[in-house]
């Protein structure tokens, strides 16, 4: 069967618009009119064209932009990373999604070299199609495995937009449609205090994020998350530890909790996990969770989680991030981040390639944002604290890739 060539680098996209102002008045009418609004407000109307590496072009203007929010780190490997292309296109010469209900060795493959990340410990993967899918499964399995109600957040998070995702997450994306779920409560990030006395008989799981990504990266305190896990051992709840953003060696570590001296029952990831090219997600568990599936192997489906070409996918990513110097390299390329922006007039939150700026001014990550995106740099603000610009370069950086970088933001900032 014949397939279509793909689209030449460096150059434009077709699109199915044929000016910026049809494509916005378009996604304004049949998509989302308030997010259409806020991106002319901020000056952000740009369409994504052409992409590679570590930049996409506006489909319109033709400018190139460096990627440094990469969607979360979806693009941790860079737009259209070849290795993972090419793995997909193979794969959809002969899979599907394939069918969930029947054993696959794709799922199993990968669920295995993500076992193999955490030296073992989590042993069991059930997938997602994204990451909220992969929250409201843990959640769920905390509930259904230790016979208790009650989850603890951190005030702040993010951790998706559905039901009991939601309800652990920030009140402003849950308020607009009423109470929320019974059996949630949400205390301070980094107020272990406050979390032991949240934390008792009566809860099911903690969950967080090991960095809060839309609270602008607040960095833990030494010994906090380590704290958290000891309380949720001495009153019998589990630790569900939200990795979608952190994970995948981009703090410097393939799992930021393995910085931190603690053993989660659950990790969750996605985002990256998907090469920014076919859609997976994953809850990652100890055997003895697992072992719930073995009594209620039907209790929960996912239709299209885990994918046969998002394993193909994700099994790709993996194999990356294993390379011995990967890591290595991750890690002196945030220093050299760090090192470089010390002096500007932000505070700087790093591990790894994991930043935060965050400014005095309470919307300065706002501010920030229309600067840098002004002299071609593609950064955001945290939504749940605007203060911070989230800064998050593909992992992937050359030397002279990061040293263009640097040099826009000093001079965008210094």
């Amino acid at each position: 069967m014949a397939t279509s060539p793909a689209a030449p680098a460096h150059t434009s996209l077709s699109q199915p618009y044929g000016s910026l102002q049809e494509t916005v008045e378009a996604f304004a009418r049949h998509v989302n009119p308030g997010k259409a609004a806020f991106f002319a407000e901020q000056g952000l109307e740009l369409v994504m064209g052409a992409r590679e590496g570590i930049r996409f072009e506006d489909a319109f203007s033709g400018r190139s932009y460096v990627n440094c929010h990469c969607n979360g780190g979806v693009f941790n490997l860079g737009h259209r990373p070849a290795g993972v292309v090419d793995a997909v296109r193979a794969a959809l010469d002969e899979l599907d999604v394939g069918n969930h209900h029947l054993i696959s060795g794709w799922r199993a493959k990968l669920a295995e070299r993500l076992a193999e990340t955490t030296g073992g410990r989590l042993s069991g993967t059930v997938f997602a199609v994204a990451g909220g899918e992969a929250i409201e499964l843990a959640l769920k399995l905390a509930r259904g495995h230790t016979g208790r109600q009650g989850i603890v957040s951190a005030e702040g998070g993010y951790h998706g937009h559905t039901g009991l995702a939601l309800a652990a997450g920030d009140p402003a994306y849950r308020d607009a449609f009423g109470p929320n779920l019974p059996g949630f409560a949400q205390v301070p990030f980094n107020d272990i205090e406050a979390l032991r006395g949240a934390v008792d008989e009566s809860t099911a799981a903690v969950i967080l994020e090991s960095i809060p990504a839309t609270l602008g990266f607040p960095m833990p305190e030494p010994g906090y998350l380590a704290a958290v896990g000891e309380r949720c051992r001495e009153v019998g709840a589990l630790l569900i530890v939200d990795e979608v953003q952190t994970g995948l060696g981009r703090t410097g570590t393939v799992w930021y909790y393995q910085q931190e001296g603690v053993e989660p029952d659950m990790v969750i990831t996605g985002k990256g996990l998907s090469g920014g090219v076919y859609p997976i997600a994953a809850t990652l568990m100890t055997a003895e969770l697992l072992e719930f599936f073995r009594e209620h192997p039907f209790v929960h489906v996912s239709t299209f989680g885990g994918a046969e070409p998002g394993c193909v996918a994700a099994l790709e990513v993996l194999d990356t991030i294993a390379e011995p110097a990967f890591l290595e390299r991750v890690r002196a390329v945030g220093e050299r981040f760090g090192e470089a922006f010390a002096g500007l007039p932000f505070e700087l939150r790093r591990r790894g390639m994991t930043m935060g700026f965050k400014f005095d001014d309470p919307a300065g990550g706002f501010e920030a944002m229309r600067r840098i995106v002004a002299a071609g740099i593609l950064a955001v603000a945290a939504n749940n604290d605007p203060s911070v610009l989230q800064f998050k370069p593909p992992l992937i950086v050359s030397d002279e890739e990061v040293e263009e970088i640097v040099a826009i933001v000093r001079r965008v900032f210094g």
